[in-house]
């Protein structure tokens, strides 16, 4: 990522008030909470998406919310990069992720999909996957079997409860992405319990 480049953030999501408070939607939420700790909102639309220009951190960039489905998130956000030439590296993605427990926030880069549909669309609209990921935990079902109905699910009441503490420090990651660099983002985001 590099520092004077003009940056991207994209909040992954379902389009629509029936996914609105979904598992799959916490990098939706995430973004919108970005933006409005920023005074920013979301009321722009261009290339399938929601989205605001704005300066965070010293930092020119769009905070985007792809409105095609999940499985096609990559197409939307490929098109944006592309017309404003900002490459792949210089682009953050906030997803959910069932590998961590709820509320636990990962930094990555250039890793691979890990079987997130949302993410391997952006790979493949992109043909690569240098950019930094911040995975935000939503826990598992268990098995194979439960795991579309508990993406498309709603929160539990226990996960209602510490919900805002979950999407607090994943806009704290991305601040610090942004503000710290992405090794100093990892090891202290990584770091966490």
């Amino acid at each position: 990522m590099s520092d004077s480049s003009l940056k991207l953030i994209a909040g992954l999501g379902n389009p629509g008030k029936d996914y609105a408070q979904t598992r799959h939607n916490i990098g939706f939420l995430v973004v919108d909470a970005l933006a409005s700790s920023s005074s920013l909102a979301l009321n722009k639309s261009r290339f399938d998406s929601a989205y605001v220009k704005g300066r965070i951190k010293g930092r020119d960039l769009f905070l985007v919310k792809p409105m095609s489905y999940m499985n096609r998130s990559g197409v939307p956000i490929q098109k944006f990069a592309s017309y404003y030439k900002i490459e792949l590296s210089d682009i953050i993605i906030v997803h959910d992720d069932m590998d961590l427990e709820f509320g636990k926030i990962k930094v990555v880069q250039g890793r691979g999909h890990g079987g997130h549909n949302g993410v391997r669309s952006i790979i493949d609209s992109f043909g690569k996957k240098e950019c930094v990921r911040v995975r935000v935990g939503v826990g598992h079902p268990g098995g194979k079997k439960g795991v579309t109905g508990h993406v498309l699910g709603r929160f539990t009441p226990d996960e209602q409860a510490g919900l805002g503490l979950a999407i607090d420090a994943a806009v704290d990651a991305c601040l610090s992405i942004l503000g710290d660099g992405i090794t100093q983002a990892m090891n202290v985001v990584n770091s966490r319990r």
